[in-house]
């Protein structure tokens, strides 16, 4: 029973660290967007940072408060497995870029919302909807006791074998384009590369050991990220 309770904790206090580390984010992005964050910045750093739209600052932020509780909803009930003390440090850096890089670069932007805009914020919804949708119903369908041991290719995994993947890039993208800063677009392009080249690759290792042939024909009739194109 101790062992048990033992194994809780270390598997809590990890997830209480990233999430305590994101919320020191989230704070660190409001006061950036919304209160003095960029005159402070100017006065220490000697910069002359502009501070932006303030309506698209404020959307920024609210897409940026929808990704946080996601976030923790995803730690909190999708994520079963234990999280390492090194993911509850390395992820946290992942969102400040998210968090932090974009809302900084979208500073530099003092168009007013537009029409455009609406079909990002679309796309910021469509790609959470993608993430965290799929994860839900795979979350649905593990806690089956028939479906014990069996590899997971229904409900979005059918168009994609890392659907939710696909999900996070295109609400990454969504953030990147209400910038209006097309350097803010190499971070989704970034993400799109990690997926491609270290992700999934080590991913699908796991799955084609663990679950052999299902995985290799799964593999074989599935897209890999972008559903009906890779």
């Amino acid at each position: 029973m101790n062992k048990l309770y033992d194994h809780q904790l270390h598997s809590l206090y990890p997830r209480l660290v990233l999430m305590g580390l994101e919320t020191l984010i989230l704070i660190a992005a409001c006061w950036l967007l919304l209160y003095n964050g960029p005159a402070i910045m100017n006065s220490w750093l000697n910069w002359n940072l502009p501070h932006g739209d303030e309506r698209r600052n404020g959307l920024m932020l609210f897409l940026i408060v929808l990704t946080y509780i996601r976030m923790i909803f995803t730690i909190f009930y999708f994520l079963k497995r234990p999280l390492p003390w090194e993911e509850a440090f390395t992820v946290p850096f992942a969102f400040a870029i998210y968090y932090l890089l974009i809302p900084l670069l979208s500073l530099f932007t003092n168009k007013p919302l537009n029409a455009w805009d609406i079909s990002f914020v679309l796309i910021f919804f469509l790609g959470s909807f993608i993430n965290t949708y799929s994860e839900w119903l795979r979350d649905r369908w593990k806690k089956n006791p028939s479906n014990h041991g069996k590899l997971y290719t229904g409900g979005l995994f059918r168009y994609s074998m890392h659907v939710n993947y696909f999900g996070d890039c295109l609400w990454v993208l969504a953030l990147a384009m209400l910038t209006w800063n097309l350097w803010a677009l190499f971070i989704p392009a970034a993400l799109f590369i990690l997926f491609t080249f270290y992700n999934i690759p080590m991913l699908d290792q796991h799955l084609e050991e663990k679950y052999g042939t299902a995985f290799l024909q799964y593999r074989k009739s599935t897209s890999k990220l972008v559903p009906f194109l890779y």
